[in-house]
């Protein structure tokens, strides 16, 4: 005979795990809202975006003790408008990590209501955590793939005028952040240790 076992949770428990989920849901609805407002500036009119600049010395802090050396590596410029393409790789730099942020909330939401209901091992978990770790990673290399892409663009766009402006933003400059793939690799393994709990509590539970 089978009949299916519930971990009993504490009402300070529950409270806490409460909040958790709450502050998750919280996360996902700023991150959605940083994508809204990411795409309002860059499609709309007069957007600053910040452009990686070749540098040059801070001559402001010349002379400021213990100061031996300061350069600037990027600059706030604010344009008319931008070309359509590198408005959409622009909005992609914040959208896909923001997608990945509401993804890892959204499991997290997902967690903490299992585990106030005392089934933490669910059959879909190890999937859904696994599917948020490919987002992470993919969120995270991409967007910064597509954000220097798009400067690059918006650097050729300009050059087709002046010329010059190759000798103050870089051409190309991609500074590949590799934190997303750890991050992956951790929520990887999470989501193994839920596949191996999922297996362990069909093997037990129900036995009497």
């Amino acid at each position: 005979m089978y009949a299916t076992h519930r971990t009993t949770v504490s009402t300070g428990d529950a409270v806490a795990l409460g909040i958790i989920a709450t502050g998750a849901v919280s996360v996902a609805v700023a991150a959605l809202v940083a994508g809204v407002r990411a795409a309002f500036e860059v499609f709309g009119t007069d957007p600053t975006v910040a452009m990686p600049v070749t540098g040059g010395d801070v001559e402001a802090l010349d002379g400021v003790t213990d100061i031996t050396a300061a350069v600037y590596t990027s600059a706030d410029v604010t344009f008319a408008s931008l070309p359509t393409a590198v408005s959409w790789l622009l909005l992609l730099e914040v959208a896909l990590p923001a997608l990945a942020t509401i993804g890892v909330c959204a499991v997290a939401w997902w967690l903490g209501v299992s585990l106030i209901r005392g089934r933490p091992f669910r059959a879909s978990m190890p999937a859904a955590i696994g599917v948020v770790a490919c987002l992470v990673i993919a969120g995270g290399l991409f967007g910064q793939f597509a954000g220097a892409w798009g400067r690059a663009m918006l650097v050729e766009h300009l050059a087709a005028t002046d010329e010059a402006v190759t000798d103050v933003f870089w051409i190309f400059l991609l500074p590949l952040d590799l934190t997303p793939i750890g991050w992956g690799f951790a929520l990887a393994l999470v989501a193994g240790a839920f596949q191996i709990g999922s297996r362990l509590q069909r093997d037990t539970e129900g036995l009497v």
